[in-house]
């Protein structure tokens, strides 16, 4: 079994050093000149200082640009008289920027007073590897990035990008673009370039799909280990948003950035694995596994703890909604409500497809910290595999379709249905505490809570529109 966290910083050094040799030559030849080596803050959002390849050893022993990381992030436990952050590149997680391969961006661990930093994503998500991994577990998911694309209008206000029916007076009442050929070849220009450079990265692309909102898209690409998917999908966002400046545009992951347009999710398929036999732990032969069904038990007891960090902002909850009033492609949002699962069921939270053995959370979308997304996601299935916690029975029906009282009866629970529930939940829950740690947890419910206390200070176009006459 690979150790690959490590608790104290001469250690992770130590890891480092029979490797600088053979990534300084293999990054030279490729023509880097400039490495940024990026740690993640409590948003999920990349931080870095550049430097030369001339400090490129200095760097990978801990020698290279230290943080005063608590100016930056909401971290009120530091005050300006702390030590600063150590940040380590892991070399494992080295990714040449194919829209400018002079630049490599390395994924990294921060490390404070020579332990691990305490409101350090990444080391917590590594932290809860190893002991999975050692429990005898490997957690393994694909995540489904959906994002819109937009640019500036003449007068400088954000507009969709790709829009043939800008009009509102003649756009379609059901909208035309999610699968459409003509507005799949109206985008190529931007999507050529990015199938191209995710080919050349390797990742096994398997589609791009036009989604059901004008300038809406979704990529299916191949899942892996849970370190390296985190680290993919943050990559991804930052070269995803390059390309687009590339085409004088911008992509935005806010998931609901206009009303009555479809949501962007990003949907988290989780898998599991037996270390000694590297098998998929959720299969039986042909059917679906008894530890499947646990691991289910287990998401959706920490459901509403969960969803607090999968869908993280005051808007994501705009899209966890069941139906749209003037929703432009039909009524029904396709989005989960309440807490339950079922075989390939799209209105559940948690869905079992019918075409692969891992557990699709639908209540997740890229606003989210991927790192410690996948943190709960692991420990909350396996918790449910150790505990044989019984997910009840599927809910394999249109769960649009029913009233108030027909989930009191059937027992189903309503997710958050804004930011403030949610982590009223998350900051209660025992297992929130272990895979955060009490001090970023700490640190994350503030920060929310805070969120939410200047959203309210907010006011909307929406309340002017509502209230100013009337009243």
């Amino acid at each position: 079994m690979n150790k690959i966290y490590y608790e104290n910083l001469n250690d992770a050094i130590e890891r480092n050093k029979p490797n600088i040799s053979k990534t300084k030559r293999t990054l030279e030849e490729a023509g880097v000149k400039y490495v940024m080596s990026s740690w993640i803050d409590m948003h999920g959002i990349p931080k870095t200082k550049p430097v030369p390849m001339s400090d490129f050893e200095e760097l990978c022993i801990g020698k290279g640009p230290q943080f005063a990381v608590h100016s930056v992030s909401f971290v009120p436990e530091l005050t300006p008289a702390d030590s600063d952050q150590i940040m380590l590149p892991d070399l494992n997680s080295v990714y040449i920027c194919p829209w400018d391969k002079t630049i490599a961006i390395i994924f990294a661990d921060l490390f404070w007073e020579g332990a691990p930093y305490n409101v350090c994503p990444r080391q917590a998500l590594k932290r809860i590897i190893q002991e999975k991994q050692n429990e005898g577990y490997a957690g393994f998911a694909g995540i489904e990035p959906e994002f819109i694309v937009m640019k500036y209008n003449e007068k400088g206000e954000p507009v969709k990008a790709i829009d043939n029916d800008p009009l509102e007076s003649i756009r379609p009442r059901r909208q035309a673009f999610g699968y459409d050929v003509e507005y799949s070849l109206d985008s190529m220009h931007f999507l050529k370039d990015m199938i191209d450079i995710l080919g050349e990265l390797g990742w096994n692309l398997h589609d791009v799909v036009a989604e059901g909102a004008y300038s809406q898209f979704e990529l299916d690409f191949h899942y892996a280990d849970l370190l390296q998917m985190a680290d993919r999908l943050v990559f991804l966002k930052i070269l995803l948003k390059e390309i687009a400046k590339k085409h004088d545009m911008f992509v935005t992951f806010m998931p609901k950035p206009t009303i009555g347009d479809w949501r962007s999710g990003g949907h988290i398929n989780f898998s599991l694995q037996d270390v000694k036999t590297n098998t998929n732990l959720f299969k039986d032969g042909d059917k679906w596994s008894e530890e499947s069904m646990h691991a289910v038990g287990g998401l959706l007891a920490h459901s509403e703890a969960l969803t607090a960090i999968t869908c993280p902002t005051v808007n994501s909850y705009n899209g966890l909604v069941p139906t749209v009033g003037g929703f432009e492609g039909g009524v029904h949002t396709w989005a989960p409500t309440n807490i339950t699962y079922g075989h390939n069921n799209r209105s559940a939270q948690f869905r079992l497809p019918q075409n692969r053995y891992c557990i699709e959370n639908r209540a997740a979308d890229l606003t989210m910290n991927v790192y410690l997304a996948l943190g709960m996601t692991i420990s909350a299935a396996v918790e449910g595999i150790i505990n044989k916690t019984d997910p009840g029975k599927p809910s394999d029906f249109d769960l649009y379709a029913l009233k108030d009282e027909d989930f009191k009866k059937l027992g189903i629970r309503r997710l958050p249905r804004n930011l403030f529930q949610a982590v009223d939940y998350l900051k209660k829950d025992k297992l929130a505490e272990k895979v955060l740690g009490k001090v970023m947890l700490n640190s994350y419910v503030n920060y929310k809570n805070d969120e939410w206390e200047r959203y309210h200070q907010a006011v909307t176009d929406w309340e002017v529109k509502e209230y100013l006459r009337l009243y």
